[in-house]
């Protein structure tokens, strides 16, 4: 029998209300991180409206007290349409959004929220943008239908892959974390990982002639079997649907042949298009022609051109530790793909985890670890003060150690960064992947043939990466598993132990570099050209 109609409508009135929170607190922490103006608290008394827009820009609005028992409120102004917006919570999950006016608070939800962002960015940019308010909507479309298709589902029961496959906010500080190129949820569910999905890969030969690629990728010829004179080349099914049009011809010549399916699953991973083959201990990146966060995710040809220098560079950095628990990096040993469809159809080779994890740990994904998932070590530790100090020494070290040594800059954020924990959760190695976004520093790389930064410019790479992206999350996660804990003076603690001359200003500088993402693709900048702007850096005075 089915549910009764008002039961059912009550269900899905709490699903879009679910939908709503977890696609506003990224656009809020956007909103709030990069253009909002915090109220000082010291004019949250006045129950006086706020100032009209025609007053002097000297002149701050007093900003309405929350009513006696109500949540703790934080009150900003947006200065573009000079109006005044709180959220309730001060963490890294804002919610409850109300703008004052007309004498009151008036709650406003995700739609409303959505207009009232893109209203203050058009008037504080003077430019308008139609692509990234549809984008925040696909976004919160995408939280609702993840939300319906994990109630039908049960998430992985190894760890590592129930990390991998959790993330259901994404990005804490990105306004469309979740966005999947507007496209029917139906074309893309069967391959989300925040939907627990697990899939075949399509097998195709491509003509020897047409093959084109670079180091080692004999791991794909043991996925199937090739007709003589053709290559095997492992495809994303969901990018031959969105690439079938480019491909028909290629298909129609006998250039391509579809040759089936794997014959075994394989799992998507957090980054979507990378996927998981456990039994051959293999991971494959795949192009992804859809934007998702603030990029098309296809394997450009430039950035396959350099894979190999870089990450060469980054086993040779890795190359100096040693001992069963040392860092791993894993390898982007090559990639195949046809030259008549070069970006489309190219696949990177990565390496596994065997051999490379420390024994009898279990690696988990550190965005995973910073958002919440079912079993995370995290959650269950009972002494954070150990745990943390565990972390910190195992995710550190290496980072800084490549900088130094090596001039090489890794791209430590969370969803980088794998931290393999013991049978007791307690953290025991980092592995690093994803050759794509490593930098090199001009001044030791100066002869290499592939694009390299400035020392300055690497170093505020690295500490958006390592310290604001990564440390700062999984601190304010630890932190609210554990009230009144302080993480930052053990952070202080591990990086004043490493010698090198940009540390002191880390540790004593009033404000550390955050990436605006809301602004950044506001104004359409490129992924890759990083923008930031000063946060309140917690290391200093600890």
């Amino acid at each position: 029998m089915p549910p009764p109609a008002d039961d059912h409508a009550a269900s899905r009135a709490a699903l879009a209300g679910r939908a709503d929170a977890y696609a506003s607190a990224p656009l809020l922490n956007c909103l709030l991180r990069e253009v909002a103006e915090p109220q000082p608290e010291s004019q949250s008394q006045s129950q006086s409206h706020p100032r009209p827009s025609s007053a002097p820009a000297s002149s701050p609005p007093s900003v309405p007290q929350p009513p006696p028992g109500s949540d703790a409120y934080r009150t900003y102004r947006l200065p573009g349409v000079d109006r005044l917006l709180r959220v309730r919570g001060t963490g890294r999950r804002p919610a409850a959004p109300e703008v004052y006016t007309a004498g009151a608070w008036h709650r406003v939800g995700h739609t409303e929220l959505v207009k009232l962002v893109a209203e203050e960015l058009r008037r504080h940019t003077g430019l308008s943008n139609h692509e990234l308010p549809a984008e925040m909507y696909d976004s919160r479309d995408a939280v609702a239908a993840l939300l319906e298709a994990r109630a039908r589902s049960a998430p992985p029961g190894d760890l590592y892959l129930r990390s991998e496959q959790s993330l259901l906010t994404g990005h804490p500080h990105h306004p469309a974390p979740k966005a999947r190129g507007g496209g029917p949820a139906a074309g893309w569910l069967p391959y989300a990982p925040e939907a627990h999905a697990r899939f075949p890969l399509t097998l195709l030969a491509v003509r020897e002639d047409t093959v084109a690629g670079d180091g080692d990728t004999a791991a794909l010829d043991r996925l199937g079997t090739a007709p003589p004179g053709y290559r095997l080349l492992p495809a994303h099914p969901w990018q031959l649907d969105l690439a079938a049009g480019d491909l028909a011809p290629a298909f129609a010549d006998g250039r391509l042949l579809r040759l089936g399916a794997t014959a075994f699953p394989v799992w998507p991973t957090a980054a979507i298009r990378t996927v998981y083959a456990p039994g051959d201990d293999l991971f494959l990146k795949f192009s992804l022609d859809v934007r998702i966060t603030n990029d098309i995710r296809r394997l450009w040809r430039h950035d396959l051109m350099r894979r190999r220098a870089t990450d060469t560079a980054v086993r040779d950095a890795f190359a100096a530790f040693d001992g069963p628990a040392a860092p791993a990096w894993l390898s982007d040993r090559g990639h195949r793909t046809a030259d008549f469809a070069f970006e489309q159809l190219a696949v990177v080779v990565r390496d596994g985890l065997q051999g490379r994890v420390a024994p009898g740990a279990t690696p988990c994904l550190a965005a995973a670890l910073a958002e919440g998932f079912a079993g995370s070590p995290l959650a269950g530790t009972a002494d954070p003060a150990a745990w943390w100090e565990a972390y910190l020494s195992r995710v550190v070290p290496p980072v800084l150690a490549a900088f130094a040594g090596h001039g090489v800059v890794l791209e430590a954020h969370l969803q980088n960064t794998l931290v393999a924990v013991d049978a007791d959760g307690m953290p025991v190695q980092a592995l690093f992947r994803d050759a794509e976004g490593v930098k090199l520093l001009r001044e030791r790389h100066a002869s290499a043939s592939l694009p390299t930064v400035s020392r300055e410019a690497g170093w505020e790479r690295l500490v958006y990466c390592l310290v604001v992206n990564h440390l700062m999350e999984i601190a304010a996660a630890l932190a609210e598993h554990h009230p009144g804990f302080d993480p930052w003076p053990a952070a202080r603690r591990e990086l004043a132990r490493h010698d090198l001359p940009e540390i002191p200003a880390l540790l004593t500088g009033p404000t550390l570099p955050a990436k605006t993402n809301l602004l950044l693709r506001w104004t359409a900048a490129d992924g890759a050209d990083a923008r930031y702007r000063p946060l309140p850096n917690p290391l200093a005075g600890r």
